[in-house]
């Protein structure tokens, strides 16, 4: 996958580099903010029960 990326971005390489950032970090962003709060309800770590 990292290789196809790589062959399909344009220009020299410090700049395939950046788009690589840029998209890692567009990534994360929408995980965080989007993905995982509509995940986290479902997870079963969310319902503890600590103490009596």
């Amino acid at each position: 996958m990292y290789g196809w990326l790589w062959r399909h971005l344009p220009g020299p390489a410090l700049v395939r580099a950046a788009l690589l950032v840029v998209a890692a970090f567009a990534v994360l962003a929408v995980c965080f903010l989007w993905v995982f709060p509509a995940v986290a309800p479902f997870m079963p770590f969310n319902e503890t029960t600590v103490g009596e």
